[in-house]
């Protein structure tokens, strides 16, 4: 059953969509949403994860700028809200619904974390910053460069503490082959399992079928290969 919580993160109340699997838990999944908010992707993306036997869990990462719910077409009205986003209300974030995790009974390598567009940049910085049990990035906007006042993935790839994978489209402009295999490359540098996957139809967004980039085989396999490197990586609680 899905249900909704709220947290203190740096002295402002973020809320934390929550869906739950039938039967004990064999681990937790953060799901971090695209820059256009907890969308219906982003809750169908958590109930997947439940139906798979993880405890869901999305941060609501604008909740310090109105926590919008925008329209893929919208984009315009998305830039105040990424503009705003900083590494110190970033790390104050993931923290909370770690801590939240926590309370719950998951820590460490029993928790990942997956994002998407945006929150692909976010899940790779995390597993810099956290060893965590497995990070999944779908596309990630700008991943490969410094975003949000953090360094660029590029530097920080080869310092990963979280196993990874990411998900590319060889069609997405805004992420070029060459930085996705530039990445790559610093990330087979670190101490742990890293795993890119290019999906030569797909185009940013492949994943999300509210989306006109929607790709549904590369998003299909793209799926099966994510819940493979999560129930590979992460450690039943």
């Amino acid at each position: 059953m899905a249900k909704t919580n709220t947290v203190d993160s740096g002295g402002s109340q973020m809320k934390i969509y929550e869906v739950g699997p039938e039967g004990t838990a064999k681990g937790a999944v953060i799901v971090i949403q695209e820059a256009f908010g907890i969308t219906d992707h982003i809750m169908d993306v958590c109930q997947r994860f439940a139906a798979e036997g993880y405890v869901a869990v999305a941060p609501h990462m604008f909740h310090r700028t109105g926590d919008p719910l925008i329209g893929y077409d919208k984009m315009q009205d998305v830039v105040p809200h990424i503009m705003k986003l900083n590494r110190e209300d970033l790390e104050a974030d993931l923290k909370a619904t770690l801590d939240f995790l926590a309370a719950a009974g998951f820590s460490g390598r029993q928790v990942a974390i997956v994002g998407f567009c945006m929150g692909g940049t976010i899940s790779f910085f995390a597993g810099t910053e956290w060893a965590l049990g497995a990070a999944v990035t779908f596309y990630g906007g700008g991943i490969a460069q410094g975003r949000f006042g953090l360094p660029a993935m590029l530097e920080l790839a080869p310092s990963l503490k979280t196993p990874w994978l990411g998900n590319f489209g060889d069609r997405d402009q805004s992420i070029p082959v060459a930085e996705v295999d530039a990445l790559r490359e610093a990330a087979a540098k670190a101490g742990v399992a890293t795993e890119v996957d290019r999906y030569p139809e797909a185009d940013h967004g492949f994943h999300c079928n509210d989306r006109s980039s929607f790709h549904e085989a590369s998003s299909r396999e793209a799926w099966k290969k994510t819940v493979q490197f999560i129930n590979s990586h992460v450690q039943a609680g």
